[in-house]
């Protein structure tokens, strides 16, 4: 099973994905664009096609590493849906290739990130006047790939209670750590 974090920026996807991976004993994989971002400071169209490449290769990695441990679950810090969202934002259009591979490599479960926690600005952050409208946008891809998604929305406490009952819905047998940040009932 593949669950990923998806979402506008600054809300708690990355933070909320390495919590639930370690409570769940789950390979992670991590935002591909942040670190490409953050060592090209001045993206443009050109670099949507090596930020897809990328982020592909971590979610491989990822899903590598839960085949060798025998786990039944990845969890993805974003995926190329972000990728297809964020190059339709900033630049009117995606690859071809990249919307395919989103479709084609459509996770079990999105859990979708919603823009009600205070925007922290980062190097890498730069638009929080545009989240409501990106949130819609996710949603809008999301909907179109015909994906299984719940709505991750409140205060930290509830978005973690909220992502574990999803993941646990999705996935009844599934053991979770208590020491991984979030508690059992």
């Amino acid at each position: 099973m593949r669950v990923v974090l998806t979402g506008p920026e600054s809300t708690g996807k990355t933070e909320l994905a390495g919590i639930l991976a370690r409570a769940l004993d789950a390979p992670l994989s991590d935002e591909y664009a942040r670190e490409y971002a953050e060592s090209h400071p001045a993206l443009g169209p050109d670099d949507v096609e090596p930020i897809a490449r990328g982020q592909i290769a971590n979610e491989d990695r990822a899903r590598a590493e839960a085949e060798s441990r025998r786990r039944p679950l990845v969890v993805h810090d974003t995926d190329l849906v972000s990728t297809v969202v964020y190059a339709r934002h900033y630049y009117g259009d995606c690859p071809a290739w990249i919307v395919a591979a989103a479709r084609a490599r459509r996770a079990d479960l999105y859990l979708l990130c919603v823009p009600d926690t205070p925007f922290e600005p980062d190097a890498v952050r730069d638009t929080p006047e545009a989240r409501d409208a990106l949130f819609t946008e996710f949603r809008a891809a999301l909907d179109a790939l015909g994906a299984e998604v719940v709505e991750i929305s409140g205060d930290w406490a509830a978005r973690e209670r909220a992502a574990r009952a999803a993941v646990e819905a999705r996935h009844p047998g599934l053991h979770v750590r208590v020491s991984g940040g979030l508690k059992e009932d």
